[in-house]
C-alpha cells in the first residue's frame, strides 16, 4: 500500500571523471537515473569545456532535450511533431560547437586507446611504488573490490603534509609538476567562518597529504621513468 506522504528518492550520478570505469561489471554512469560526465582539459576525454548528461529514465527525456534546446520545443519541431517551435521551459545555451564536438567525437573515436595507454601507466605507477607503500613510507591507491580504473589519476598519500610539499618541491627541482589534489571546503578562507559542523579528520588528511602525479596518454615511458626514479630517490634521501 502507497502511503500518502511517501517521496520518491531520484539519483543524479556524478559521473565526471569515471569514462570507461566499471563497478560489478557495469559502467559508471548507469547507475543513476541520470548521471553527468565531464570533458573538462584535465579528464581522460576533453574538449576544454563541457559535459555529457546520460539520461537513464526515459520520464527525463523531454525536459532534458528542452533544457539544451535553450527552453524551446526545437527538436520535435525537426522530427515534424509540431508545425512550430517556441519556448515552453526554462532552458539554456548547452550545445557544444561544431569545432568542439567535433575534436571530442575524434577522441571518442580513440577511446580504447586513449585508455588502454592511461590504463598502462597507471599500473606502472602502481608497480613501482607497491615497496615504498609495503614499507609503510607512504599509500599507494587501493582498488575497491569490483571495481575498475580508468587511469584518470594516479596518486600518493604521504604521512603528513611537510613530507607532502617536500615531495612536491623535490619533483619540481627536476622539471616535473605534480599537484596536491583539493582545499577542504570546510577550511578555505572563504567558507571557513561559515562552516558550523563537526571536524572533519579525513578531509584534512587527504588535502594535506594526498600528491597528484603526471599522467595523460601522451606521457612517454622515459618521462615517467624519470618521475618514479625521482620518487624513490627522495624515500631513500629521506629514510
Amino acid at each position: 500500500m502507497q502511503m500518502a506522504n511517501e517521496y520518491q528518492l531520484f539519483v543524479v550520478e556524478d559521473a565526471a571523471q569515471a569514462i570507461d570505469a566499471y563497478y560489478q561489471h557495469k559502467p559508471l554512469g548507469s547507475f543513476g537515473h541520470l548521471a553527468a560526465f565531464s570533458f573538462h582539459e584535465t579528464k581522460n576525454i576533453q574538449s576544454g569545456e563541457g559535459g555529457m548528461l546520460v539520461v537513464n529514465d526515459a520520464r527525463f527525456s523531454l525536459q532534458a532535450e528542452i533544457l539544451r534546446e535553450k527552453g524551446t520545443n526545437r527538436a520535435a519541431f525537426f522530427r515534424g511533431e509540431v508545425d512550430k517551435y517556441g519556448w515552453v521551459a526554462v532552458g539554456s545555451s548547452f550545445l557544444a560547437s561544431d569545432i568542439t564536438a567535433a575534436f571530442l567525437y575524434a577522441q571518442l573515436e580513440q577511446l580504447t586507446a586513449i585508455q588502454a595507454k592511461r590504463c598502462a601507466l597507471w599500473q606502472a605507477y602502481q608497480d613501482s611504488f607497491m615497496p615504498l607503500a609495503a614499507k609503510g613510507l607512504i599509500k599507494v591507491p587501493e582498488a575497491l573490490q569490483g571495481a575498475t580504473s580508468n587511469g584518470h589519476l594516479y596518486y600518493l598519500v604521504c604521512k603528513d603534509i611537510h613530507q607532502r610539499n617536500a615531495l612536491i618541491a623535490c619533483l619540481k627541482e627536476q622539471g616535473i609538476q605534480a599537484v596536491f589534489h583539493y582545499l577542504s571546503l570546510h577550511s578555505s578562507a572563504y567558507f571557513a567562518g561559515q562552516y558550523k559542523g563537526a571536524a572533519l579528520p579525513y578531509s584534512d588528511y587527504y588535502s594535506d597529504c594526498l600528491v597528484r602525479l603526471p599522467l595523460y596518454a601522451d606521457l612517454s615511458s622515459e618521462q615517467q621513468s624519470q618521475i618514479i626514479n625521482c620518487i624513490l630517490d627522495f624515500f631513500k634521501i629521506n629514510l
